[in-house]
């Protein structure tokens, strides 16, 4: 299949960015015990985001949100009323493609927080939920006959998905239909020619049965994917991750060439201080968001400046935005998890 059978594309993330949409964390989430550290988290990936791109915010209380982000200048911020269950926007908000009439498509998908594992009832009406405040230029395509989370698909824009079986073919996803179902209708959602599979690479803590964007992530021109390594052979990722390096560099572009390969490292352990399990602390999880890239940091100097220095000479043309993201991981998630980018010309208000 062509990317033009269809007449859709999915962009790359690299692609122009009108707006990146966030959730806002409230008492009703799962961060009710530690609110005022998330929420000050939220208010710096909100403060080092708005020089690059508008922050569209949802939340159910507006007047918490305004008075948080009051810094913030009016154009650069849009705050919308919006029921949710929790934060992780990536997961359920809009998927957004080029369609061959020239517009953006906004398509929602059916989100069962990650296999039923929780309440999704409120997050997986948030999409038809904006669509109905008018934030959309193109009321969005339903696609809740089928389940997808934004974090489990990196595209290059060019006709290529990348994914993991372990997420997409996962009990109470869409385990019953086969990888080939699952590819075709990927295929014809986004427009693409083919679907890369990765079979390994998982971290701990992780509630998404290993979303791609934890893992291995496609960057601009678009043979070049950063991924997370592990060099230790006594951590417990060692043997995983270097079986997910292997298949990458087996995997080859449209054009038949090897993959350009960064390793990223994998951070020092991080465990959460109540229970003492480990957090999925990885700097895979960046977003980028036109001239800048938003990297999730962890207080580990060495690393932390690893990561960015690797990214940095990935993409030269891009600021590198480091993020404390300590508080983030707390539920199991990190900074691409938080944020949606929204390609241009896709919003109306």
């Amino acid at each position: 299949m062509s990317t033009t059978d269809t007449g859709r594309r999915l962009p790359a993330e690299w692609e122009p960015v009108e707006a990146v949409l966030m959730s806002w964390p409230h008492p009703e989430t799962d961060w009710a015990d530690m609110l005022p550290e998330i929420e000050r988290c939220y208010v710096d990936i909100v403060t080092a985001m708005v020089p690059y791109a508008r922050v569209v915010v949802i939340g159910p209380d507006i007047e918490a949100i305004g008075s948080a982000l009051a810094h913030i200048p009016s154009d650069r911020l849009t705050i919308l009323p919006c029921l949710t269950n929790d934060t992780w926007i990536r997961d359920y908000g809009p998927i957004t493609v080029h369609t061959s009439d020239c517009t953006m498509l906004p398509l929602d998908y059916r989100f069962n927080a990650w296999g039923l594992k929780f309440a999704a009832n409120l997050d997986n009406m948030a999409t038809s939920a904006l669509a109905e405040l008018g934030l959309f230029r193109s009321e969005p395509a339903n696609n809740r006959d089928f389940v997808l989370e934004g974090g489990s698909i990196e595209s290059d824009g060019m006709g290529t998905i990348l994914t993991t079986t372990e997420c997409l073919r996962s009990p109470n996803r869409n385990d019953t239909m086969s990888a080939c179902a699952i590819g075709a209708r990927l295929c014809r959602d986004f427009g693409a020619g083919r679907v890369l599979w990765l079979n390994h690479g998982a971290l701990e803590g992780d509630d998404t049965d290993s979303h791609i964007d934890t893992l291995a992530r496609l960057l601009p021109p678009g043979d070049v994917i950063a991924y997370t390594g592990c060099a230790d052979p006594s951590d417990s990722h060692y043997y995983t991750l270097r079986a997910m390096a292997d298949e990458l560099r087996a995997m080859r572009t449209a054009d038949g060439r090897p993959y350009h390969l960064l390793e990223l490292p994998l951070p020092d352990a991080v465990y959460d201080p109540d229970d003492g399990h480990r957090l999925p602390a990885t700097y895979a999880n960046f977003l980028i968001v036109n001239d800048a890239v938003l990297l999730p940091v962890y207080g580990q100097p060495m690393k932390d400046r690893m990561a960015a220095d690797i990214l940095a000479a990935a993409m030269p043309d891009h600021t590198i935005v480091p993020v404390d993201c300590r508080a983030l991981i707390r539920q199991h998630g990190s900074l691409h998890c938080a944020t949606m980018q929204i390609p241009e010309n896709t919003l109306s208000i």
